[in-house]
């Protein structure tokens, strides 16, 4: 039996939705500098900024170092960007794995972040996806804090 979830956490940023969104389309490639777990990342096929291209990261979640080998979505017009899962350690839990980050404009107080994960389980005992939601979370934080000093 087949065990699909979906997780989703949303927080206020201090930055707006249009420059979170903006890191994310235009200058992924810097995530490592301000996101403190996410070490490394190295493009595989295309261009960091393209739709498609594959990309793989090195990043520590729970105390562990892994990778995660993904192909990007961007919806610009809903500003989400999603990392379609293709291999890495998350793949040891889940027979699918995407992680997105949707920037919603708010009217009338703080721009948001919806952090998402949608996956399903290889089997009932495999965990839900809370070291990877909180990781998502703290790098949420990080970006923020770092789009608001520069």
């Amino acid at each position: 039996m087949a065990v699909r979830g979906k997780v989703e956490v949303e927080m206020d940023l201090k930055s707006s939705a249009d420059q979170f969104y903006g890191f994310f389309r235009k200058t992924p490639h810097h995530l490592p500098n301000a996101c403190t777990d996410l070490h490394a990342g190295e493009i595989h096929e295309g261009e960091w900024h393209s739709g498609g291209s594959i990309r793989k990261w090195t990043y520590s979640v729970g105390g562990k170092k892994e990778t995660f080998k993904q192909k990007i979505q961007f919806d610009d017009q809903n500003k989400i960007a999603a990392h379609i899962g293709i291999e890495g350690d998350v793949f040891n839990y889940y027979k699918s794995y995407t992680a997105i980050w949707q920037a919603v404009h708010k009217h009338g107080g703080p721009d948001v972040v919806k952090v998402i994960i949608e996956y399903e389980k290889l089997n009932e005992s495999m965990p839900h996806p809370v070291h990877y939601i909180d990781f998502m979370v703290n790098m949420a934080k990080d970006l923020d804090a770092h789009l608001v000093k520069a």
